[in-house]
């Protein structure tokens, strides 16, 4: 069955890991601290010599999954490569994401494939969630929340300019070292690529979504009318001949927002419901 593996050029793994005849299977069954776990896909924590990696393993979709991703319009993720391609165009545009390590897949048929991809652990981070939380009892200065959306803005901008959507593009998944919590602002990371999709031209229903999840997952922060306006101006920077003052009132945002708000209004009616989210 064909097999393959790839490794980072800089990457610090022990020789003896390397030098296993059975690399692939040790790396798809080694025991770590679980971070997530869906049916076909795991998210695990490892030690090899003194660092600290992050194994995201993938098993066979299966092909209703397969079906039922295109019939409902969306793009079936089938292996670990939809996230080394991700990481690798972030790179490429200085967008700070998980350091890729290593990957792997077996097989040809995309509903059987079996695969990995290895990150470096960036050890201890706070999500901007975790921040949105922390300013409900303990409000920001104005000037690091805007630096802070200064930055989610320009990220947003310069992945959407050149047609890239995360597809998962909540403020969960950007982060920041903890160590790192007092500067203005922080260097922020972006995390799980799996599902991302780029498309040239880029695609503006792929953007819709994208903001609509971002607006939505950042609504109970406090937002106000300066934030937005910053937010717009810087998100715009990375786009060749538009003017954010123009930009602002295209049926791009108003839609933007209607997505965000029956999104909320869908989670606030789990919540309510006593669905732990």
């Amino acid at each position: 069955m064909k097999k393959t593996l790839n490794f980072a050029t800089d990457h610090e793994l022990p020789p003896d890991i390397l030098a296993r005849d059975d690399l692939f299977e040790y790396l798809m069954h080694i025991d770590g601290q679980v971070f997530r776990a869906v049916a076909t896909r795991q998210t695990l924590k490892v030690k090899f010599g003194q660092r600290y990696y992050f194994i995201k393993r993938h098993n066979g979709v299966g092909w209703l999954e397969i079906f039922k991703n295109w019939m409902s319009f969306k793009r079936p993720v089938v292996s670990a490569r939809n996230e080394v391609v991700a990481i690798q165009a972030l790179t490429d545009l200085n967008i700070p994401t998980t350091p890729y390590v290593a990957d792997g897949v077996q097989g040809c048929v995309p509903a059987n494939l079996r695969s990995f991809v290895m990150t470096e652990d960036l050890g201890d981070i706070v999500t901007l969630e975790d921040l949105a939380l922390l300013w409900q009892t303990q409000p920001p200065r104005l000037q690091y929340k805007r630096a802070l959306i200064r930055q989610v803005a320009e990220v947003a901008g310069r992945l959407h300019a050149h047609g890239i959507y995360h597809r998962d593009f909540y403020i969960c998944h950007f982060c920041f070292k903890r160590e790192e919590m007092a500067q203005v602002p922080p260097a922020l990371y972006v995390l799980d690529l799996h599902r991302v999709e780029i498309h040239t031209p880029p695609s503006a229903r792929m953007q819709i979504k994208d903001m609509a999840a971002l607006y939505f997952s950042a609504m109970d922060v406090g937002l106000s009318r300066g934030d937005w306006l910053t937010f717009l101006k810087y998100y715009y920077s990375a786009w060749p001949h538009c003017d954010w003052r123009v930009e602002r009132n295209s049926s791009v945002w108003q839609q933007v927002f209607a997505r965000a708000d029956k999104l909320y209004i869908k989670y606030q009616r789990k919540i309510s419901n006593g669905v732990v989210m």
